[in-house]
């Protein structure tokens, strides 16, 4: 978050002051309370500042990209998850190539009959599969795909920060978001590498 120079100053003056009111802060600014009320709530909401009432304005100690990492740790998968595309896993790896790139997802989320996740498609699988002079409309795709238990997950009230861990770790460009139910895990989203981007892109530019 950028600062402006009399915000700066306010927190010098609360550094050394604090507790102070507002009134002593616009004070020592030459400045009437009113003037200085926005800067005091951004400061506030932002977290370099914390209030009391009755008692003053006093500093938190904390730097801005301190209370960044403190934000970035709050988020959490299912604020952030899009729209998985799921398929059943009996189609072939011809309708698979077609569903990836009508979707626009570099990752297939594959089911059975009662919904429940059973594999992965990812490009390289697909593309893999595609070399030589084979059929595509005869190969299903549960011959190639990564199956349970053996794929990555996670789950909505995970931290974001620890999904984005996962496919560093793994290596891989998407985690399906499941949600357990009688028949095995149930795919209600997807984060992706884009999602973790995008989140942390919003994230610098709300700040």
């Amino acid at each position: 978050m950028e600062l402006s120079d009399r915000q700066e100053t306010i927190i010098e003056i609360v550094k050394e002051n604090g507790p102070i009111t507002g009134e002593k802060i616009s004070s020592q600014l030459n400045l009437s309370r009113a003037t200085i009320r926005p800067d005091l709530a951004i400061l506030t909401m932002a977290g370099f500042l914390d209030a009391r009432p009755r008692v003053g304005y006093f500093y938190t100690g904390k730097t801005g990209s301190e209370l960044l990492t403190e934000k970035v740790k709050q988020y959490k998968v299912k604020d952030f998850q899009s729209v998985p595309v799921v398929v059943k896993e009996n189609i072939s790896v011809y309708d698979a190539i077609s569903s990836m790139f009508l979707g626009d997802v570099g990752t297939l989320f594959v089911v059975d009959d009662n919904g429940s996740l059973t594999g992965v498609l990812s490009r390289k699988d697909l593309l893999r599969a595609s070399l030589g002079n084979q059929d595509l409309n005869a190969v299903p795709i549960h011959i190639i795909m990564t199956r349970m238990p053996n794929i990555t997950v996670c789950e909505p009230n995970e931290l974001l920060i620890e999904s984005a861990k996962k496919l560093i770790d793994k290596q891989i460009d998407g985690l399906p978001v499941v949600k357990e139910n009688n028949y095995g895990l149930q795919v209600v989203g997807r984060i992706t590498k884009t999602t973790i981007t995008r989140a942390f892109v919003d994230l610098i530019l709300d700040e």
